[in-house]
């Protein structure tokens, strides 16, 4: 279909205008799949309006249709007095009506510096002769990332980024618009998965500042608190329908998780921890000795069996270096690693595989997840092995596996032949869940396993986790939700600066100790240990 004019369009003029957005009536299949249902959305300008709902619900879709990713197949957009078919929609027309949209994934080029990432769409200061005035450039970045606390220059590359700054850069990069005034729609979708709590109190409290300066903004977020603090409405969202919109006053977070899944739910937390001392811990499933990296310092480590271990630290402070050291995709500098008893050499991925040992990476687009592939592709991806018998490939027994899993993990939608590509962010999580679970592994690693996923979801994960340990295998988490961590863990070791300076056990796993501590300097921490070690 060849794209109409704005003006066509909506019979309007091609200025996007500042208002409120008013999406009705707006419906959405895809191949076997109804993914939205007849879906009305009202925000008023100066509004700060949360979008809620499970993983599969909707919220992503409508995101996508209103930044016109996706064209609707019934219904309308408005913003400003100026509507358009939600078949119509283009992401040129949804940014001419003013509404600018930070995806879950939003893009990141690697190979761009800072600066590159943050002035695309035109935003490059030029000199006569139309060569860009690359001074000036760099002067407008460091303004950017100076307003948006983001602790990265402007000339670095953006490969060389942790990804919590990557997506603090995506954010930046949509928001620093809002702040010469342009007053149209900010929709983000999930825009704090990937960041520290620290990094998580800086955006929010944007977003009152551009709530309260006009703005009005839909945001996307399962991490109910952040939707109890810094919004003003919601509207939940079940099976593609809208079954509620509320003042966030009128609800406690209990109300608000059943709304969500539909029903009552036993704890969000549901798998609680159990209280391993010395003398019950289980035998040793794996022990480190003076491991060291580019991060890490001298790190001595026992896991035993039966034991959910989170690793609770800032970001840089060594947590996820730990996992992937351990695993060997990060370079060991000294030290060593035992599982069962036999050594794990370094930089050897698969024979740490060969000993049980299964590492969930905390990016699963980049790293975990074949977005190419079909569901049943994905869970098998690894362990084709076992399906072929006298050169031949028992799809019979694949697909029955795959099945198990589907079911054990409720994945929606529950067909292996679906694409990995259209499944929701937390969908895409339990696959790749399900296939390190499936190996029965003796040691688990798990960096942000509930990373982007929903309250029941987050409850199948950790009853998940829990069941794995209660076989006598071990999970070491790293996390950076503290509620997560104290909620879920038998003990809670805090990383500064790449070294363990505090473990937290029993009634010590308290979420305001895990905060406080995490957030020592090197100085406090070694005084701290040089205290208790007398």
């Amino acid at each position: 279909m060849t794209e109409r004019s704005f003006q066509e369009l909506t019979g309007g003029d091609a200025e996007g205008g500042a208002g409120a957005l008013r999406v009705r009536g707006v419906s959405k299949s895809f191949p076997g799949t109804r993914a939205l249902r007849d879906v009305d959305l009202d925000l008023a300008s100066a509004e700060v309006h949360g979008l809620v709902g499970e993983n599969g619900c909707g919220k992503s879709t409508l995101v996508k249709i209103i930044a016109g990713v996706y064209q609707g197949d019934t219904g309308t957009v408005e913003v400003g007095g100026q509507k358009l078919q939600a078949s119509e929609m283009s992401p040129s027309t949804s940014r001419q009506l003013g509404i600018r949209v930070v995806h879950q994934d939003s893009p990141i080029f690697p190979t761009l510096t800072v600066t590159e990432n943050l002035l695309l769409g035109g935003r490059f200061p030029v000199r006569r002769g139309g060569r860009i005035d690359w001074r000036e450039a760099r002067r407008r970045a460091a303004v950017v990332l100076e307003r948006f606390h983001i602790e990265a220059r402007p000339d670095a590359l953006a490969a060389d980024l942790d990804f919590a700054v990557r997506g603090m850069v995506a954010i930046a990069r949509e928001l620093q618009d809002s702040e010469e005034g342009e007053r149209g729609i900010l929709v983000l979708d999930e825009p704090t998965a990937r960041l520290n709590e620290e990094e998580v109190d800086t955006l929010l409290a944007a977003l009152r500042r551009y709530a309260a300066d006009g703005q009005g903004i839909v945001l996307v977020t399962h991490r109910l608190d952040e939707v109890m603090e810094v919004c003003d409405r919601l509207t939940v969202m079940r099976d593609g329908r809208v079954v509620a919109t509320r003042g966030c006053e009128d609800l406690d977070r209990r109300t608000l998780v059943e709304m969500i899944v539909g029903s009552a739910l036993a704890g969000e937390y549901a798998a609680a921890r159990h209280e391993v001392d010395a003398e019950s811990a289980g035998e040793i499933v794996a022990r480190v000795r003076g491991l060291s990296s580019t991060t890490l310092r001298e790190i001595d480590l026992d896991l035993p069996a039966g034991e959910i271990v989170g690793l609770a630290g800032v970001e840089g402070s060594g947590t996820s270096e730990l996992l992937q050291t351990i695993y060997g995709c990060h370079p060991r500098a000294a030290g060593t690693v035992e599982v069962r008893g036999r050594e794990l050499p370094a930089g050897q991925v698969r024979r740490a595989r060969e000993l049980g040992v299964e590492y969930v990476p905390p990016d699963r687009a980049a790293d975990a997840a074949f977005s190419g592939m079909t569901v049943r592709e994905n869970l098998s991806v690894g362990e084709l092995g076992r399906y072929w018998r006298n050169g031949r490939m028992s799809r019979s027994r694949e697909a029955a596996d795959v099945a198990e899993l589907i079911e054990r993990f409720q994945i929606s939608p529950p067909t292996g032949d679906a694409l990995m590509s259209n499944l929701s962010g937390g969908n895409q999580q339990k696959v790749v869940l399900a296939r390190a679970f499936r190996r029965e592994p003796t040691l688990l690693l798990l960096d942000e396993p509930s990373n982007g996923v929903d309250v029941g979801a987050r409850a199948q994960i950790h009853h998940a986790i829990r069941a794995a340990v209660d076989k006598g295998a071990t999970a070491l988490i790293a996390s950076s939700d503290a509620e997560e961590l104290t909620r879920l863990c038998d003990r809670i070791l805090i990383f500064v600066e790449g070294r363990i300076t505090s473990e937290l056990r029993g009634e010590g796993i308290v979420r305001d100790s895990v905060l406080t501590l995490i957030h020592q300097s090197s100085d406090e921490a070694e005084s701290d240990l040089s205290e208790a070690s007398a």
